[in-house]
Parts: structure tokens; sequence; C-alpha cells
């Protein structure tokens, strides 16, 4: 068994850190884990992907399209146009975050207003999540992708909520260990 997540949204948005504790949470459980992250212009607003791979066998850090088990973004627009890497039955977490990028203030395209109709044409199984606004009940914006790692760690069940801990406590820095713990239940029961 080899599972294979796709992370996905724009720079700053926490996308790195996020694959850092599920790669952490998947060694805790004892697989073999192999990442790999794409940030290129991540400092301007763009782009940012992550793949996590692991289980017995797992070597090659690049999943290919059609493949991927999860697919967890904190933009929806990043969602959709990495919807074609998802294997069918896959699970898709998506937050319901819009970062306008720069070809739309400048009149060159148009944002889509009926994003959520597009996601749920592509993902039949999809959790979406107002991962801001929840992060902001919890007290710190800064705990959005906590609370999406949370939720798509229910398309993972073969690592425990003791492995998840270890992964999340391994990954955050000191005196932020019980909010991003909130977080993380929160979007796994969610």
């Amino acid at each position: 068994m080899i599972k294979s997540i796709l992370l996905t949204g724009v720079g700053g948005q926490g996308i790195l850190f996020a694959a850092g504790i599920i790669a952490s949470a998947a060694e805790a459980a004892g697989f073999n884990v192999t990442t790999n992250e794409i940030h290129g212009m991540a400092q301007r607003g763009g782009s940012v992907t992550a793949q996590v791979r692991y289980g017995e066998g797992s070597f090659a850090p690049l999943a290919v399209s059609g493949s991927i088990d999860v697919i967890a973004a904190m933009e929806h627009i990043e969602a959709i146009r990495y919807a074609h890497w998802l294997k069918p039955g896959g699970l898709a977490a998506v937050a319901k975050t819009s970062v306008i990028p720069v070809t739309v203030t400048t009149g060159a395209c148009t944002y889509p207003d009926d994003v959520e109709d597009r996601l749920r044409a592509v993902f039949p199984r999809l959790i979406y999540l107002d991962c801001n606004a929840l992060a902001q009940e919890l007290g710190n914006p800064r705990l959005a992708n906590t609370i999406l790692t949370g939720a798509l760690s229910k398309g993972l069940p073969e690592i425990t909520e003791d492995h998840w801990r270890a992964g999340l406590l391994a990954r955050v820095k000191k005196g932020f260990e019980e909010a991003n713990l909130t977080a993380f239940r929160k979007g796994r029961m969610l």
C-alpha cells in the first residue's frame, strides 16, 4: 500500500508546514515517507504544491496524475487546477478561500463566482471548509492550514490519532502546541 497526498495553495498559506505534519505523522506510524515541494513564485502569491507519499515501497516523491488519494487545497481555485490528479473515490479537503491573482486584478481574467458548484462537480468526496473563519474563532488566523490538515486526515485512516499528535508536535514551534492540536481536532471533527 502506498498513499499519495497533494497539497496546494498560494505562497504564505502554510502548505509546506502542512506537508511536514503529514510526513511526520506517517513516519510516527512507521511508514517509509517521501516528499516533494514546488514553490517557485510563492513569495509573490504564486502557486505552491507539495506531495507526500508513504507506505511500503514508497521511494519516489512524485505521484502520477490520477493516482492521488487525498488533495488538500488552501485556495479553492487551486483545488480545481489539480483535480485531475485525484484518483476515483479520492478525498478533496478544500478551504473556502479566494486569493485573487494578478491576472484578475489587471482585468485580463475574471475570478469565477460559482466556485462551490465547480468543486462539487469535480470532487464527489469533498470536505469544503471556511478554514479562515474557523481559525478566527480559535483566535489565530494562522491556524487555518492546521484545520485543513485535520480535515484531510479523515482520508488517511491508517494514521492514528496518536500518530497525528506526534507528527504535529514534531513540527510545531514551542508555545503553539495546544493551539495547533485544538485546530487539528476541529478540522478532523468537521
